[in-house]
């Protein structure tokens, strides 16, 4: 995925399918600067991390 698309995807109010190592995941932030994106997985909110942009999947 490129930054682009996981912004658009952050502020759109719907729930696109998007993986993250095969786990669907919640993109909070995307830091075009840097190419990573703050994210969670859907059953584990508390799990926040910062992974590449480039290795999300939108399904």
């Amino acid at each position: 995925m490129n930054s682009q698309r996981a912004k658009e995807i952050a502020a759109s109010p719907v729930m696109e399918n998007v993986t993250y190592k095969g786990v669907q995941i919640y993109i909070q932030h995307v830091d075009e600067d840097t190419g990573m994106a703050r994210i969670y997985p859907l059953a584990q909110s508390e799990n926040e991390q910062t992974v590449p942009v480039g290795i999300l999947v939108e399904e």
